[in-house]
C-alpha cells in the first residue's frame, strides 16, 4: 500500500497509547514521518480513498472506540525544531508548547502565556489556544503547511482567521512549522512569571490525573486573564457547577472534583464514557442555564456498533 518510507507505518495501531485520556480504538494506517521529504513521498502514495487525520501528542483530543478508518499520521522528532532570529522563533509543529515558552524565554522573548497549555504547537495554532489574556494569534506571523496532495505552501495570519479556539486552517492541511514574534522580556523575570503560572495551575486544575485539558468553550468568547477583575460569569466551569455537575460520572470517566470543567479518566474510561458524560454536562447545563456548551475537546473516529 505504501511502501519505501523512512518513517514509522503501523496498521491498525491501537489508539489509545496516543492520547492523554488512553482511550481510542485502530487507525487503519498511524504513520510518524522522519521529516518533510518523508511526509510528501507518504501522502503523494496513499490511496486516495484515505482520508488523513494529524494529531499532535493527543492532549486536546477524544477517540472514539471504533478507532479512525484512515491515515493518522503523528508528527515526530524530525519536527521539533525551535530556532530564533532577533525576536521570530521559527517552531516545528510537533515542538512541545511548554518547551518553546521556556526556550523563548531563555532568549529573552515572551511566550510565557505557552508555558501552561498542554500539547504541541501544531494543536495550540489550529486551537488558537490562550490562557492569561494571551493567544497564539497574538504572536503569529505565518505557518509552513502541506495539503493531502504533498503541496507545501505557507499561510499568513490573515489566511487563518483566528478567531476563540478555531482558525480557518483547511480541513486536508498539516501544519508542519511556523513563525512567531514576539516581545523582549528580563530571561531571569519570564522564568519565574511562569514558575508562578505553574503553581496556580496545579493549584486549581487535576494536573495529576488523565485529562485532555479545558472540556468546554468559555461562553464569554474569551480565556481567563487570570486578574482580580475576571468575572466567572458565563465561564464553563461555573455553569457547570451551577448545574450540579461537579463530580459527576459515567462508567470510568468522572467531572474532576476540582476543576469542573476536566473530563478525568479514572482508569476504566472508554471515550464512549467520557463523550456520554459530555453530553450530559451540556444537557444539565442547558436545563440550568438556557446555554448551550461547545465542546474545546475535539472529538473524532467512529463509535463501536
Amino acid at each position: 500500500m505504501v511502501s519505501g518510507t523512512r518513517g514509522t507505518v503501523i496498521k491498525n495501531k491501537d489508539l489509545s497509547q496516543v492520547t492523554w485520556l488512553r482511550v481510542g480504538g485502530p487507525a487503519d494506517l498511524f504513520f510518524m514521518p522522519a521529516d518533510i521529504e518523508d511526509l510528501i513521498k507518504f501522502l503523494k502514495m496513499l490511496p486516495n480513498k484515505f482520508d488523513i487525520f494529524p494529531i499532535g501528542v493527543g492532549s486536546n483530543l477524544i477517540i472514539r472506540d471504533g478507532g479512525i478508518r484512515g491515515a493518522v499520521i503523528r508528527l515526530g522528532s524530525g519536527f521539533k525544531n525551535i530556532s530564533f532570529e532577533n525576536n521570530k522563533i521559527v517552531v516545528g509543529a510537533s515542538a512541545l508548547d511548554a518547551h518553546v515558552a521556556s526556550k523563548a524565554a531563555d532568549n529573552g522573548l515572551d511566550l510565557t502565556f505557552l508555558r501552561t497549555i498542554p500539547g504541541s504547537i501544531g494543536g495550540a495554532i489550529k486551537m488558537n489556544a490562550g490562557c492569561y489574556g494571551s493567544y497564539v494569534e497574538d504572536f503569529f506571523v505565518s505557518a509552513k503547511v502541506i495539503n493531502r496532495s504533498g503541496e507545501l505552501f505557507e499561510l499568513s495570519s490573515k489566511d487563518m482567521k483566528f478567531s476563540y479556539r478555531q482558525c480557518n486552517l483547511p480541513q486536508d492541511c498539516i501544519i508542519l512549522e511556523a513563525t512567531f514574534e514576539a516581545n523582549y522580556g528580563n530571561p531571569e523575570a519570564l522564568h519565574l512569571k511562569m514558575k508562578n503560572q505553574l503553581v496556580k495551575r496545579d493549584e486549581t486544575q487535576p494536573t495529576k490525573e488523565r485529562t485532555a485539558g479545558s472540556t468546554f468553550r468559555n461562553p464569554s468568547g474569551f480565556s481567563s486573564t487570570g486578574e482580580i477583575d475576571d468575572l466567572d460569569d458565563f465561564k464553563a466551569w461555573k455553569l457547570i457547577d451551577d448545574a450540579g455537575m461537579r463530580g459527576a460520572t459515567c462508567g470510568g470517566a468522572k467531572i474532576s472534583e476540582k476543576h469542573s470543567n476536566f473530563l478525568i479518566n479514572t482508569g476504566t474510561a472508554t471515550a464512549n464514557d467520557l463523550e456520554n458524560l459530555g453530553e450530559q454536562v451540556r444537557k444539565s447545563v442547558f436545563q440550568k442555564s438556557k446555554v448551550k456548551l461547545e465542546w474545546e475537546v475535539i472529538r473524532i473516529g467512529e463509535t463501536n456498533p
